[in-house]
């Protein structure tokens, strides 16, 4: 019998499990840093929340109450009580039609004036990258001037250069040939004085908008880029199937504040026509000043003004879930 047969076999012992963690004790000292820390966000924003709360808390509330008042000079002027009517103010505007006239034309300037200005903004970015770096810079220098012009000089500006009399684009015109545009005026009818508006709007902003596209054409990566044209892909296609993707949370949000800024429009419409908008110019936002400030029928101007409001509210709902289905995505 050989040595290996008669060796007894040597038990190894099982090994032992690690002990489970032992729970963090929380000592008094440590809640105590633990609220402190929480609690340091909530002081840093306190400031901002309160400036909000007066600037904009407030005067919504008023908005509010006002909308389900009887209120006019009278009211105003403490000769009589405001008293409640309910839903009166709501249901004489919604039963107006020139309301709803007003309302389908601030949607198709709103959309209008989104449509060029993402277009136009993203032809614009998309150029700059393919030119060289002072041209670019060039580019972004005059954007920022543009972008800069307070609203006020910028709409003295376009009314001078589309007036009837004196105005450089109809004498433009005039030079092609065939076309006879002195002394036409562009205010004479609400489609083309609407159209000089729109163009105003877009070109306050296209700035904003090639800006931030060109900081997201940064993060397409090159690779992705050529490996598309590796395979075939054009121009059109590296574009749709690689840029546009990439970009599409940066062209959601840029799309959504140009449709909340579009349809608050205001002082281009108001300082374009002399502070006295006529009917086919009318937008939510000059005719619920119209209702206030001009026939002094503040509760009627509130309930236009809070009408709008829900929509933009609409707007901005659409716009969460985009941007929440673009985080399950991704």
């Amino acid at each position: 019998m050989s040595a290996a047969e008669t060796t007894a076999p040597v038990k190894v012992p099982p090994a032992r499990s690690a002990p489970p963690p032992t729970p963090p004790v929380v000592t008094g000292g440590s809640t105590k840093r633990l609220a402190g820390a929480t609690a340091v966000p909530w002081a840093l924003l306190a400031p901002c929340l309160l400036i909000l709360a007066v600037v904009l808390g407030y005067p919504l509330v008023r908005l509010v109450t006002l909308s389900f008042q009887e209120f006019g000079q009278s009211q105003l002027w403490g000769f009589k009580p405001a008293g409640s009517v309910g839903f009166a103010n709501f249901a004489a505007v919604l039963g107006d039609s020139e309301f709803w006239t007003v309302v389908v034309r601030t949607i198709v300037f709103a959309a209008s004036c989104v449509v060029f200005t993402m277009v136009i903004g993203m032809a614009i970015a998309l150029l700059l990258q393919k030119v060289s770096g002072w041209v670019k810079t060039l580019v972004n220098i005059a954007l920022v001037a543009s972008w800069g012009m307070p609203i006020i000089v910028a709409t003295t500006v376009f009314k001078w250069l589309f007036d009837s009399d004196y105005g450089i684009f109809n004498a433009l015109l005039s030079k092609l040939p065939g076309v006879d545009m002195i002394g036409h005026n562009w205010f004479a009818s609400g489609p083309e004085g609407l159209a000089v508006i729109t163009l105003l709007v877009v070109w306050g902003a296209v700035p904003f908008v090639v800006i931030t596209l060109s900081a997201g054409l940064t993060q397409v990566p090159k690779e992705l880029e050529e490996a598309a044209r590796l395979d075939g892909a054009g121009a059109w296609g590296v574009f749709r199937y690689v840029t546009l993707p990439i970009l599409k949370p940066i062209i959601v949000m840029l799309t959504t504040l140009s449709v909340i800024w579009d349809m608050g429009v205001f002082p281009q419409v108001f300082v374009m026509r002399n502070g006295h908008p006529e009917a086919e110019f009318q937008l939510l936002t000059t005719y619920s000043y119209d209702k206030a400030f001009v026939v002094n029928d503040y509760a009627q101007g509130s309930a236009i003004a809070l009408l709008t409001v829900l929509l933009l509210l609409g707007v901005i709902g659409v716009y969460m879930r985009q941007m929440l289905k673009i985080g399950e995505v991704e």
